[in-house]
């Protein structure tokens, strides 16, 4: 009796589970195929890469709009990061905008996501694939995960792939197979070069790669026809700036110096492997949401043990510190002229080696207090009169 009872308990909260889970399915936007198709169709006039809608591309829509919407969500919000820095490169090199969601389906816009076969980054490069494009590895740095330098390599093998096919479609199945495996698979079957009739010969993992990449882009495009509620973003792309660290430092001194918590500073430079910045004789550069980087640059003597080294002119009365942020296309004879210093005072005040400047930068800068300016002026006047 007790274990009748308990089969039938079993069996109503299994019902009820999957009755739930149907009605979840239920509430989620569906549309039929004809107005995908049209979608997709729309987005062909957006692009030199061939977008086809077909049933494996459809299995791929249903993976991102109904099986996994949190996880579309979470890219969607990683996106407002990355994209932007993706399309300056991307428009570097003259190559499709549409290339971003390549990195959709490779790593979820996570720069540290690691695959199986030991893949890493944003555009998923082995570590010898990394190293025809200089990516170092190391200990302490794995520039395979650093977002400036992969997307640029990845710009860089993409125009490699496409000079071998001239077919956007096949460079995409040989960023995911490789140039020799496309080669071979067009080879066996007879020389086709459509990417639909070639893919009967080409692996399974390939097979699936180009209907990801239609499914993702159309996914991402049309999320909000989905209901798909996008989570906030940490940072947007211009919420972020570099500052230049001269020794080196751990995430949590940076992070004291700055405001930022260690998690953060960890999120923004996913280049460093052990939590350690580390600096031999050149500066770099370190990411920090913009509004925190005059705090770090206040308290940065404090964090490298030195005691803060000012010029005599800094020293006077009649100065005061201030934060110049360097607009674009500003150069540093003009910055001087506006705080009536020298070019030097601001490299030795910045303790800069070099004149290169980028928009952005933050400078220290001894400026002449306003009351000190005013009686200056008054008394030269009344000294003119007086004359």
């Amino acid at each position: 009796m007790l274990v009748s009872h308990l089969r039938n308990i079993v069996l109503v909260f299994v019902v009820f589970t999957c009755l739930h889970v149907f009605a979840q399915e239920e509430s989620i936007p569906q549309f039929p195929e004809w107005m995908v198709k049209k979608r997709i169709d729309a987005l062909n006039y957006q692009t030199p890469i061939q977008l086809d809608y077909n049933e494996t591309v459809q299995a791929y829509i249903d993976v991102y709009t109904v099986k996994r919407r949190d996880h579309l969500a979470n890219i969607i919000s990683r996106s407002k990061l990355y994209f932007p820095l993706f399309e300056e490169y991307l428009d570097k090199y003259n190559l499709p905008l549409e290339l971003k969601y390549l990195a959709v389906i490779e790593s979820a816009l996570d720069p540290r996501a690691k695959s199986k076969s030991g893949a890493k980054g944003l555009w998923q490069f082995l570590y010898h694939a990394g190293t025809m494009f200089d990516l170092d590895v190391s200990t302490y740095i794995d520039e395979r995960s650093d977002p400036i330098l992969a997307t640029e390599a990845a710009c860089k093998y993409l125009e490699y792939l496409y000079r071998n096919f001239n077919d956007w479609q096949l460079a995409l199945a040989a960023y995911n197979g490789g140039v020799g495996m496309v080669k071979n698979a067009i080879e066996r079957s007879g020389g086709k070069r459509n990417y639909w009739e070639l893919r009967p010969y080409l692996p399974t993992q390939v097979k699936g790669y180009v209907p990801a990449f239609i499914g993702a882009l159309y996914a991402m495009k049309y999320a909000e026809n989905y209901d798909i509620n996008e989570v906030p973003a940490k940072y947007n792309f211009h919420e972020i700036d570099t500052v230049d660290i001269r020794k080196t430092l751990s995430f949590k001194q940076i992070s004291d110096a700055s405001g930022v918590s260690v998690d953060e500073v960890a999120f923004l430079n996913p280049t460093y492997t052990k939590e350690i910045i580390p600096v031999d004789s050149k500066p770099v550069s370190v990411f920090l949401p913009k509004k925190n980087i005059p705090e770090f640059v206040k308290n940065e003597y404090q964090v490298y043990g030195e005691q803060k080294q000012v010029s005599a002119m800094s020293e006077s009365p009649d100065r005061e510190i201030v934060h110049h942020i360097v607009a674009k296309g500003e150069y540093f004879h003009k910055i001087a002229i506006k705080y009536e210093c020298t070019i030097e005072d601001i490299m030795k005040w910045n303790h800069m080696s070099s004149k290169d400047l980028h928009p952005g930068q933050i400078l220290e800068i001894w400026k002449i207090k306003e009351d000190h300016r005013f009686f200056f002026v008054r008394d030269e006047v009344d000294y003119l009169v007086e004359k």
